[in-house]
């Protein structure tokens, strides 16, 4: 039973990460956990960062299932995907594999209703 009474899907942190891996393998296997994953400071219930919050609440207002993985927590993930995903900033949101944006891009398209009919897809 949950606590949530509007039933909102949101986030779910990923916790553990295969650090027998090598880098790319463990990034590979972050993105690969959900059709939709968050690269984000903090977590759902606490971002760490106001653009971080933004996209946590777009994604919550679509109602929409998805996982997200806490960069503050680990170092070697949060430089090795600026290089794996050729983007510098947080949060980047990842669809079925593909890198869709940061948060500046997120937030346009949620606003044309492309990021709804996109992560519905």
């Amino acid at each position: 039973m949950s606590d949530n009474p509007f039933q909102i899907l949101g986030g779910e942190p990923i916790r553990e990460v295969n650090k027998t891996a090598d880098l790319e393998a463990q990034i590979k296997e972050i993105i690969g956990s959900s059709n939709i994953v968050v690269f984000m400071k903090g977590t759902p219930d606490m971002p760490m960062c106001g653009f971080s919050a933004n996209t946590v609440a777009m994604l919550n207002n679509l109602n929409v299932q998805f996982k997200t993985f806490n960069i503050l927590e680990d170092m070697d993930i949060r430089e090795g995907l600026k290089e794996y995903s050729n983007w510098p900033t947080y949060p980047q949101l990842y669809f079925k594999g593909e890198l869709v944006g940061g948060n500046d891009i997120i937030t346009e398209m949620f606003h044309s209703g492309d990021l709804e009919s996109t992560l519905k897809a």
